[in-house]
């Protein structure tokens, strides 16, 4: 019996991923694509985490809180290298106070080092920023419910810091940890409310074709139900789909796809293994057919692996939109 079977499914929920790009009149156009995501009726709009052309991600959640009304704002994902996470902690509840308590938090270990390397910032071995990461999440639960935090750990040491202003949300805002490796899933399965569940990468960074199928995507899935134990239930798990092609023929597209794949296109994919027409067309990191098909795809990916959060990237919002429409509230 699969994890699935166990118990009835989660809700379905959207999010709608901001680039956030910072060139001239990029940071209003920012917020106009968070309040159309609002009225296309997504869930979350999230923010990105990058030292590169965007912007910062705890000021532009400030500027949300106020300019919209009901979508929750998360971000996707901080990089804890950037910010110690006592810093973090204060700046997130204001920010769930100042929404009116919308806020979904989610954090990763910092994965770009060409990013670290500009800003001068250590850009340490994975173990490292994982066990980094780790003391974060347990810092980040005991502050952000407003109670007072004693940590000594190997990298971070917190003594008698109160959590304030206290949150909106209880008990706190929920953690959304991203990962597509054992070691991260695993620590997801041991903080997180919400486990973004991604293709593993290669040590360049490129997402390894291997890990789209849902397959290996249930594969993954089941080793946070193993780690998570009686958490397993309480966890939501996202995924975002990275394409969205809209077509009234869903085999010659995936032919189509595949062709792409086999010229070395798009470049941050390593093409470690070769995919069938088939697992293309199954895979939960795709989105291949009409509005009605591709509902009945995302149907069937909630119901082999439980997972049920579903983000799109923003040039795709619109795209998908009638997509969200016939699935909302299911």
């Amino acid at each position: 019996m699969s994890s699935a079977d166990a118990t009835a499914p989660r809700k379905f929920r959207f999010a709608a991923g901001g680039e956030g790009n910072a060139e001239e009149g990029g940071a209003r156009r920012f917020v106009k694509l968070a309040q159309k995501a609002e009225e296309l009726g997504y869930d979350t709009f999230m923010i990105p985490d990058h030292l590169g052309n965007q912007v910062g991600p705890i000021a532009a959640l400030g500027a949300l809180a106020v300019a919209t009304d009901k979508i929750r704002l998360g971000t996707a994902v901080l990089a804890n290298g950037f910010r110690h996470p006592a810093v973090l902690a204060k700046d997130a509840a204001t920010i769930d106070v100042l929404s009116g308590g919308r806020l979904e938090l989610g954090i990763g270990a910092g994965w770009l080092k060409d990013e670290f390397d500009k800003a001068g910032i250590e850009y340490e071995r994975p173990g490292v920023r994982i066990a980094k990461l780790e003391e974060s999440l347990q810092i980040l639960d005991t502050l952000l419910r407003g109670q007072e935090c004693t940590f000594t750990g190997e990298h971070y040491q917190v003594n008698g810091l109160k959590g304030s202003p206290r949150p909106r949300q209880g008990p706190r805002p929920p953690i959304a940890v991203g990962g597509g490796g054992p070691r991260m899933l695993a620590l997801a399965a041991r903080y997180a409310d919400i486990i973004s569940v991604a293709s593993p990468s290669n040590k360049e960074g490129k997402m390894l074709l291997s890990g789209i199928t849902l397959e290996a995507t249930a594969e993954r899935v089941e080793r946070i139900r193993e780690a998570a134990g009686d958490r397993f239930d309480d966890i939501e798990l996202n995924w975002t789909i990275t394409t969205v092609m809209p077509t009234e023929d869903r085999e010659a597209m995936a032919e189509m796809a595949l062709a792409a794949l086999a010229n070395g296109y798009p470049p941050n994919i390593e093409a470690d293994v070769t995919l069938t027409v088939q697992d293309i067309l199954e895979s939960p990191y795709l989105a291949i057919g009409t509005h009605e098909e591709i509902a009945d795809q995302i149907r069937a990916v909630r119901a082999r692996t439980s997972m049920s959060y579903v983000g799109i990237f923003p040039t795709q919002m619109e795209a998908f939109a009638p997509v969200v429409a016939q699935l909302k509230g299911e």
